[in-house]
């Protein structure tokens, strides 16, 4: 694997600020305790690849400009005859990223991105029960990736940030300390 030039921010961020921040707020007496991000999932649906196959290399390639790596083809696991699916069609397309990948990704979705969203007034806080975050862009053009006379349909994704933490409230502290701009607590 061919070693990184440079370091993304959000690293830097993590060891420097985000560490010392959890470790003092939970009392960790080890810092293998500190959770982290361990990876992000980015799923883009294609309901409109049954009628034309070209609407899934479009997203592609979107997908390949928003991510910086090569997304994986999702099919259709059985077939649905009122959505004219058969099993084996492709419905879809992820990418999962890890390490600077993931930072970066991170980074461009937290300072450009989300604050590019119309009447945007806050993330839900929504976890899984485990320490992971699930939340749905519905427009792929908040991306400055994508060029928006080039786009030919609007289409939404779905973004999993994983984490190693065990509670809700530890992948909460984390994702704000990165700068994540959810709705505030009362």
């Amino acid at each position: 694997m061919a070693e990184q030039k440079y370091q993304p921010r959000l690293i830097d961020v993590y060891d420097k600020e985000v560490k010392p921040y959890l470790m003092k707020k939970f009392n960790y007496r080890n810092v293998m305790q500190i959770p982290c991000v361990e990876k992000i999932v980015l799923n883009m649906g294609v309901g409109e690849a049954t009628e034309n196959a070209k609407n899934i290399e479009v997203a592609m390639e979107e997908m390949v400009k928003i991510a910086g790596q090569k997304p994986v083809v999702r099919k259709a696991k059985k077939a649905i005859s009122n959505f004219k699916l058969r099993a084996g069609m492709p419905v879809g397309c992820s990418v999962t990223l890890r390490r600077w990948q993931m930072f970066e990704f991170l980074d461009r979705l937290i300072s450009v991105a989300i604050p590019r969203v119309r009447d945007f007034r806050g993330l839900p806080i929504k976890f899984d029960g485990r320490g992971n975050y699930n939340m749905s862009i519905k427009e792929q053009i908040v991306f400055p990736e994508i060029d928006y006379d080039k786009v030919d349909h609007i289409r939404g994704m779905n973004i999993t940030i994983v984490t190693t933490a065990k509670t809700d409230e530890e992948a909460y502290e984390l994702l704000t300390a990165f700068g994540m701009p959810f709705i505030r607590r009362s």
